[in-house]
């Protein structure tokens, strides 16, 4: 079983604005790492508005090993443009368009690399990038987000029945990706550990039993 499922429901942002956030509700499908996003983020001008990346990683974050970029495109043919990165420490890299806006509002020790972009402005529209790589695994991660800015506040509904229902779902696939996460876990080390005998096996066929070569290489 593989695949997103979107899931939106209406969220407030801490200045008070309507937040419409359309989720994929990323289940893991393969060996490489899964690095999670809402595909969209709307955020009213003005406000301040948190850009939500999460990663699953079979192996606890160190420092030393762990690299996250964010980048930036103004439009989908547009270069990337870098602005905050992860090497050893969060290093800001003030764009002009940005300028000390951008704060990192992570953790990556908690698998969570997210970034608040204050003071909101129309420009800011576009989309962002989120890179994550946290060895031993291999391939690194990606999402991305594509943020629009609104003018003025959509209008209100009751989304009591959203709310309960997005709760719901959202708990049962909560429960659903652990446990896929937790096989795949235990596939990916077994496969490295897989690997690495093939490895030490074909080392050793190439000697014989003193260490010198077999009749067959002579």
């Amino acid at each position: 079983w593989g695949g997103e499922m979107d899931i939106c429901a209406p969220l407030f942002n801490s200045s008070a604005s309507l937040l419409l956030l359309c989720m994929p509700a990323a289940v893991p499908t393969g060996l490489g790492m899964e690095v999670m996003a809402p595909a969209t983020i709307n955020a009213l001008n003005g406000t301040s508005v948190k850009l939500s990346c999460t990663f699953n990683s079979c192996y606890k974050v160190e420092n030393k090993q762990f690299s996250l970029n964010w980048t930036y495109q103004e439009c989908k043919n547009c270069s990337e443009e870098l602005f905050l990165q992860f090497r050893m420490k969060i290093m800001n890299k003030q764009l002009d368009r940005f300028g000390n806006r951008v704060e990192f509002t992570g953790n990556p020790t908690k698998y969570d690399v997210s970034f608040t972009l204050n003071n909101v402005q129309l420009e800011d529209e576009g989309t962002y990038n989120c890179y994550v790589l946290n060895p031993p695994d291999r391939q690194r991660g990606h999402a991305s987000i594509s943020l629009k800015v609104l003018t003025k506040e959509p209008p209100k509904r009751d989304s009591t029945v959203a709310v309960i229902v997005g709760a719901s779902v959202g708990g049962f696939l909560a429960v659903v990706i652990l446990v896929l996460m937790v096989v795949k876990c235990v596939r990916r080390k077994k496969q490295q550990r897989l690997n690495t005998d093939d490895q030490k096996t074909e080392e050793e066929g190439k000697t014989d039993g003193e260490g010198n070569p077999d009749e067959g290489t002579k």
